[in-house]
């Protein structure tokens, strides 16, 4: 962020892509420096449940995670403007996307594979990648959801390379672009 300049956000941003693309660690770096909430969806899911999201998966199912979340999610949309990151899967949901659309914008934090796996191949915290191939679980997983992370209404590509602090910075600046989201202020 240029040194100083402070931003009105005016919508609500989520955070979309896949496990491992940074939305938490970009999530909490974009609210501090716009100085606004940060929430996970994920442990707002956990709280309201008090279980984790693998004990959610495993006692009652997937489609009853996806229920719950989508719940949170629009609840999470009709605060303030706040940054919201989300599971790897909510943005998958057309009613998710058409939420977030009406009340917020969608940005995706476009990881390329490689870097994707090696960000969670050692975490034994995604119930997706508990089988018997991980790798290749994450690659089908990739190519069937980033036609639809491509419908986000902006796109960040991520660098491998990238601190978060250089990968804030650049969420920030596309969000400047579009100043009915974030405006400059003088």
């Amino acid at each position: 962020m240029a040194q100083g300049q402070q931003y009105q956000l005016h919508s609500t941003v989520v955070l979309v892509g896949m496990m491992g693309s940074g939305k938490t660690a970009i999530g909490r770096s974009l609210a501090a420096s716009l100085e606004v909430p940060f929430v996970d969806s994920d442990a707002a899911i956990e709280e309201a449940a008090a279980l984790s999201i693998a004990e959610i998966f495993k006692r009652d199912g997937e489609a009853f995670f996806r229920e719950r979340e989508s719940e949170v999610i629009r609840r999470l949309l009709t605060g303030p403007p706040r940054i919201v990151s989300t599971g790897g899967g909510a943005f998958l949901a057309e009613r998710n996307r058409t939420a977030i659309d009406q009340m917020g914008i969608s940005v995706w934090l476009d990881a390329d594979l490689q870097t994707l796996w090696e960000r969670v191949r050692h975490k034994d915290t995604r119930p997706l990648l508990r089988t018997a191939d991980p790798k290749a679980t994450l690659t089908t997983i990739f190519h069937e959801r980033t036609p639809i992370y491509a419908k986000a209404g902006l796109r960040i590509p991520i660098a491998a390379e990238a601190s978060i602090e250089e990968t804030t910075q650049t969420v920030v600046d596309t969000l400047a672009t579009r100043p009915d989201i974030l405006e400059p202020l003088s």
